[in-house]
C-alpha cells in the first residue's frame, strides 16, 4: 500500500524532523577533565641526528616474477634517499638490532611501493607509523624531541686572589 503525500504535508514533516531535538542528556559546556595519569610517560630524545651504527642497505633485492622465477632487482634511488633520512632520525638512538631488522624489511617494502605496488603502499604506511617517521606517529609512540642541553662553561678557580689583584692594579 503506497502512501501519497502532497508537497505541503511533506515539507511540514521534514521541517518538524529538523526542529525536533534528540532524546538524552545535552552535552556540558565544561571542558572534559581526566584525572588519571597517562599510562606511559613521554620518551624525550635530544633533537640531534643519529650517527651511530646503521645496517647497510643492500644494492639489490630478490623479487619473484609471475612465472615463479627469482630475479635480482636494484634498490631504487628513492629507497636509498628514504633510508638515509630514516637513519638520521634522532630517536634511532633508542633502536635495538631487531628494530633495525624491521627497518631493513620496511626499506624493501618501500622499494616495492616506489615501483607502484599498491598493496606495498598500505603496508609501508603501517610500518612507517610503527617506526615513528612522522610527527603524528612519534606522538602516538609518545616520543618527543627536545633541544639538547648545552654544557655551561666552568669558571676557573682562583687560588691566590691577592696576587691576581696586585697584577691587575699594577697593569
Amino acid at each position: 500500500m503506497a502512501l501519497l503525500l502532497d508537497s505541503e504535508t511533506l515539507e511540514g514533516l521534514l521541517e518538524t524532523r529538523t526542529i525536533m531535538g534528540m532524546a538524552g542528556r545535552k552535552p556540558s559546556d565544561r571542558p572534559t577533565v581526566t584525572r588519571h595519569k597517562p599510562t606511559v610517560d613521554w620518551t624525550e630524545v635530544p633533537n640531534v641526528s643519529y650517527e651511530g651504527w646503521v645496517p647497510e642497505l643492500p644494492e639489490t633485492r630478490q623479487v619473484v616474477d609471475k612465472s615463479g622465477e627469482v630475479i635480482e632487482v636494484p634498490v631504487p634511488d628513492a629507497t636509498r634517499a628514504w633510508w638515509d633520512a630514516l637513519c638520521k632520525m634522532p630517536h634511532c638512538v633508542l633502536w635495538q638490532e631487531s628494530d633495525w631488522a624491521f627497518a631493513l624489511d620496511t626499506a624493501m617494502v618501500q622499494a616495492q611501493a616506489s615501483y607502484g605496488v599498491i598493496s606495498a603502499m598500505a603496508e609501508l604506511r603501517m610500518r612507517e607509523k610503527s617506526l615513528g617517521t612522522t610527527v603524528d606517529s612519534r606522538r602516538d609512540l609518545r616520543i618527543r624531541y627536545v633541544e639538547p642541553e648545552t654544557e655551561q662553561a666552568q669558571l676557573a678557580v682562583v687560588e691566590q686572589i691577592d696576587e691576581r689583584r696586585q697584577r691587575l692594579l699594577d697593569a
